[in-house]
């Protein structure tokens, strides 16, 4: 059986059994005694099950705490620390769900002193079980070439000593023997390695690893910002299988900081189902609540734009999303119409600074008080753009940016963001070097967590920016 089968199997079981155990125990007239024994929890009254009660208890603990540590099933190389961080931010999420479930006083409840003991329980035996399962990184003894271009994956068969068991590539890219990947031999002629076997297509990725107990994939993408390349990831992510790619073709994805050697393990790591649940369900409600509380502001808004000049009350614009998508995002409009046009210069609304003869008078208090950006909840809302996330420019822009900044086609593998952590540094596209090392730490560092910690920074500056304005400090 491969390996991350085997993890798989141990870490659900155990998982289970701890977690039948916890609440079994806590559910004890002697666990309960010794817990209010305690001075701090002695007001806490004693309340045990039995019988069918006490399955219905189990069963709905098991639900819950399966669910939330569910991303500790996946046979992740793991440092201890980070393992146990880990398990007991998911635990801390599961007892909130089930105190919910307590607050509501549904039939299935855990009682408190229940649930403060199976918390407890699992906090301190969760960890020692998934430490001692948990997998370390190891040698790459089973590598295969996953990419759709010849000359990338030539490169790494060149670079690379350990033997590969075949590739694996859209039907396109069939390497038959006249075409079989060469290294350069020792008296400088063309040794042929031979061709390696076609294992099967992308969409059979899963299956390969798993089939053939895979360790290491060597990415040998032609585009690596696209969609083939991260679910590429994203299927290494789920079996606990090192990413590598040539250093030649590293521009546009994370990789670790390792030094030596051509081939540099990649350092992305996909959002888990919770997580990305997590997230879309914030971005959809903080989006529609938005929508909802400024309606009134919006109108205001909108009535002042069509008396203070002519013209259409929004702004719209075409940028870039996830994977190099386009979509348009829309603000108020805050200069005067065609702008761009009456004047020869090309500038958008967001590039012109706040003293800019084509703002106007309302434009400038949109600006300065950020209420131009509201329309962004649209897209959000529907999808387009998270709340949180690298700020999406206008192609144009990409594409010079591009040409001086490596690493700028690495920001396009999350989805784009209303704020980000570039704008509570007050970093824009017009400091691409500052903003992709912003947008890269964002990558790296990306959680729900996170996003609220950046959230929160941003509605406090909107909050300062308004306050002066208000009181007359501003810069004009």
């Amino acid at each position: 059986m491969p390996s991350s089968w085997r993890y798989r199997i141990l870490s659900v079981g155990g998982a289970t059994a701890i977690t039948a155990l916890a609440v079994f125990v806590a559910n004890t007239p002697l666990a309960q005694s010794l817990l209010t024994a305690l001075p701090i929890l002695s007001n806490l009254q004693t309340q045990t099950y039995t019988s069918d009660a006490i399955l219905d208890e189990i069963l709905v603990t098991l639900v819950i705490i399966l669910a939330v540590i569910w991303p500790l099933f996946k046979p992740q190389p793991r440092r201890i620390l980070d393992t146990i961080s880990l398990i007991h931010k998911r635990v801390f999420i599961g007892t909130t769900a089930l105190a919910t479930i307590g607050y509501f006083d549904w039939s299935t409840r855990l009682p408190r002193t229940t649930l403060i003991l199976t918390s407890g329980l699992l906090v301190v035996l969760l960890p020692i079980w998934f430490v001692s399962i948990r997998r370390r990184p190891r040698t790459s003894t089973r590598a295969v070439i996953v990419g759709d271009d010849y000359e990338a994956m030539n490169l790494i068969q060149e670079a690379i000593d350990l033997p590969i068991l075949g590739y694996v590539s859209p039907p396109s890219i069939e390497l038959q023997d006249e075409r079989a990947m060469r290294r350069q031999a020792p008296d400088g002629g063309r040794e042929e390695v031979g061709a390696l076997p076609r294992l099967g297509g992308l969409s059979r990725l899963d299956e390969v690893l798993v089939a053939h107990d895979i360790d290491t994939v060597l990415l040998g993408f032609n585009r690596p910002d696209r969609e083939e390349f991260f679910g590429t990831l994203v299927e290494c992510h789920e079996h606990g299988v090192r990413a590598k790619v040539h250093r030649d073709h590293a521009d546009s994805v994370l990789v670790s900081d390792s030094v030596g050697g051509e081939l540099v393990d990649t350092d992305l790591e996909p959002w888990d189902w919770q997580d990305y649940m997590l997230k879309r369900l914030f971005d959809f409600f903080f989006a529609a609540t938005g929508l909802f509380v400024l309606s009134p502001v919006i109108l205001v808004i909108a009535i002042a734009i069509k008396i203070d000049s002519p013209g259409p009350v929004l702004y719209s614009q075409r940028r870039t999303a996830e994977f190099g998508v386009r979509f348009n995002i829309y603000k108020f409009r805050s200069m005067v119409t065609n702008a761009e046009v009456n004047t020869g210069v090309k500038l958008s609304e967001e590039d012109a600074g706040g003293v800019d003869p084509r703002v106007t008078r309302v434009g400038r208090i949109l600006r300065k008080t950020h209420l131009d950006e509201i329309p962004q909840l649209w897209p959000v809302l529907v999808g387009d753009m998270s709340v949180v996330g690298p700020r999406p420019e206008r192609p144009e822009l990409d594409s010079d940016i591009e040409t001086t900044v490596d690493e700028w086609r690495s920001r396009w593998f999350v989805k784009p963001g209303l704020t980000g952590l570039a704008q509570i540094n007050n970093i824009t596209g017009y400091e691409p070097q500052k903003k992709i090392r912003y947008d890269i730490e964002y990558i790296r560092k990306q959680s729900f967590w996170f996003d609220l910690k950046i959230v929160t920074r941003q509605l406090y500056q909107v909050g300062i920016d308004m306050v002066r304005l208000l009181f007359g400090r501003s810069d004009d």
